[in-house]
């Protein structure tokens, strides 16, 4: 009798468990809600930004600042803030493949990245596709963010950095001819000089730019180039471009005997950059932020905890513009009161004087930040504060 009882009590523990089993294959649904509330109680914020090659000092400086920001403000609507980093290696395919990880695999709420303009057109139209925002730290061609409503950014753009370079230029250095060197094969090169020549041409006259020379990613021999513009003898050289390349293009134009200012982009504020210059003078650039100057409580807080994190570096924009990204990102998904992209993405887009360390920004109808922009030059070794442009 026992026996008996004992395997139909078998049998029905059976048929139970394929019972249950049936009823988890029917039902469906997200892998966030097969997972249970483990996974519920967590929000991902994606990070895809270049930890490796050509990129790789820019990408880092970036994410000290997140991992920073994320440190200080670890939960968002009560749920833990899961950080996912995916190296997109400097390659804009390898940009594209990150993202669509990210969206795919990683199921993340929203994105964070990436330095590099070209990078970020790579990864822009697989995020849009896929319903996913994103949120850009420096990339700044305008190209990032045009027809593509589900990106964003903390930085400024290149048409404002461009003329803002120009009209420095001209009224603080008293320019009246210009000579261009530019990386053809970087949107943000080619798209901030041809900003520059704009502006430039347009305060000072259609033959004021002497000389527009190219050159090419990974370049290390400018001779022929600098050669070109000494003969033009401008009063002013605006070369924008990865800090490795124009570090060596600076060094040399010293080296060859062109004593005129030498100007150059955001992507200048770097230990590689400043390495190969430290001893030269009258090199300036554009920048979004100054431990000079803290603009708002955010950026005194910022500067404060980035000493105690990183005591024996310096605060730098890019560090600046991921902790504001990231805090960007919290304060929308906090505004939507919603883990769901889409919601997020009505909210980044309603951004209004939201203060971040590298001032307060407001988005404007294509995804852009309107903001300060910040001039550095080169002096006695150091990245020294010279002045600060607000935008008209």
């Amino acid at each position: 009798m026992f026996f008996k009882l004992r395997r139909k009590h078998i049998a029905l523990l059976t048929l139970l468990a394929m019972l249950a089993m049936t009823i988890v294959g029917c039902g469906g649904g997200s892998d966030q809600d097969k997972s249970g509330d483990k996974a519920n109680d967590v929000i991902k914020i994606g990070v895809y930004e270049p930890l490796t090659g050509t990129n790789a000092a820019g990408g880092q400086m970036t994410m000290e600042g997140i991992e920073l920001a994320n440190k200080l403000y670890p939960t968002v609507l009560g749920k833990k803030i899961e950080l996912v980093t995916v190296d997109n290696k400097s390659e804009k395919q390898e940009a594209a493949n990150a993202v669509e990880r990210l969206v795919s695999k990683e199921n993340v709420n929203v994105i964070i990245g990436s330095y590099g303009s070209s990078l970020s057109m790579s990864g822009g139209p697989v995020a849009q596709d896929a319903g996913c925002p994103v949120i850009g730290c420096s990339p700044t061609n305008p190209a990032v963010t045009l027809g593509n409503d589900y990106y964003f950014r903390v930085c400024f753009i290149d048409p404002f950095q461009g003329t803002v370079m120009s009209n420095y230029a001209t009224n603080k250095l008293s320019a009246k001819t210009a000579a261009i060197i530019q990386d053809v094969q970087q949107d943000y090169s080619v798209g901030l000089s041809n900003y520059f020549e704009k502006a430039f041409k347009k305060t000072n006259g259609e033959k004021s730019i002497v000389e527009k020379v190219n050159y090419n990613t990974g370049d290390k021999d400018f001779s022929a180039q600098l050669t070109a513009v000494k003969a033009k003898n401008p009063d002013v050289i605006f070369a924008p471009g990865n800090f490795l390349e124009c570090g060596i293009l600076v060094a040399k134009a010293r080296e060859l005997g062109i004593t005129c200012p030498i100007l150059g982009g955001d992507t200048w504020e770097a230990d590689a950059f400043l390495s190969q210059v430290k001893q030269y003078k009258d090199i300036y650039f554009s920048t979004h932020f100054t431990a000079e100057e803290p603009v708002t409580e955010v950026s005194t807080t910022f500067l404060n905890e980035f000493k105690k994190a990183y005591p024996d570096k310096t605060a730098n924009a890019f560090g600046a513009l991921g902790f504001d990204a990231y805090l960007l990102a919290v304060n929308a998904i906090e505004r939507a009161n919603s883990t769901d992209r889409e919601d997020i993405k009505t909210a980044l887009a309603a951004t209004k004087d939201f203060k971040g360390a590298t001032g307060i920004i407001t988005l404007d109808q294509n995804g852009d930040a309107t903001k300060t922009a910040i001039i550095k030059k080169v002096a006695d070794g150091n990245f020294v504060y010279e002045t600060k442009v607000e935008p008209k």
